[in-house]
């Protein structure tokens, strides 16, 4: 599990990144690289981190189900994943 401080400074950058979305867009078309400085660091796209919603576990992360490798094993072993079953032959 991850620690609490970590998934907050995610949410918080999550919110940031909306906040800004279309300040920025108009600013890249302008651009005003100057005015691109001047706003908050977190509120780029480019640094949040895909991160587990059960765990918050960063590594091993699968887009397609927005959790991790472990996580998704236990989830596919116990079924509750839609169509995804454990491989034997």
């Amino acid at each position: 599990m991850a620690r609490k401080g970590l998934l907050a400074r995610e949410q918080k950058r999550q919110k940031l990144v909306e906040q800004y979305a279309a300040l920025r867009k108009e600013l890249k078309a302008k651009g005003d690289w100057d005015g691109l400085q001047k706003l908050p660091r977190n509120s780029s796209r480019i640094r949040l981190r895909n991160r587990c919603i059960i765990t918050g576990r960063p590594r091993a992360y699968s887009r397609k189900f927005g959790v991790s490798r472990l996580v998704f094993r236990e989830m596919a072993l116990k079924g509750e994943i839609p169509g995804i079953q454990k491989a034997s032959w």
